[in-house]
């Protein structure tokens, strides 16, 4: 079965993020105030087959750990749906 996996990784709320900081001060030179604070992330989409639903997180938790996120910096979340 054909599988979607909508995948987002985020830098820990700890850690210091360069690139939304970047972001936050072109937003106020472009005259956009009042913004708190900017995160930047990355949003994945895989499409994988597998033979059920279990099998089809498995292996988009092991693509996450290993390969798509920085655990020590970084979180992720999924979302899997037959495609």
């Amino acid at each position: 079965m054909k599988y979607k996996a909508e995948v987002e990784v985020m830098p820990h709320k700890e850690i210091l993020d360069p690139q939304g900081k970047a972001v936050k001060l072109g937003l106020e030179n472009l005259g956009i105030d009042h913004v708190d604070n900017v995160r930047v992330g990355k949003h994945i989409d895989l499409y994988l087959e597998a033979e059920n639903e279990d099998q089809a997180k498995e292996k988009v938790e092991k693509a996450c750990k290993k390969l798509l996120a920085n655990v020590i910096m970084e979180s992720y979340s999924y979302k899997i749906q037959p495609e």
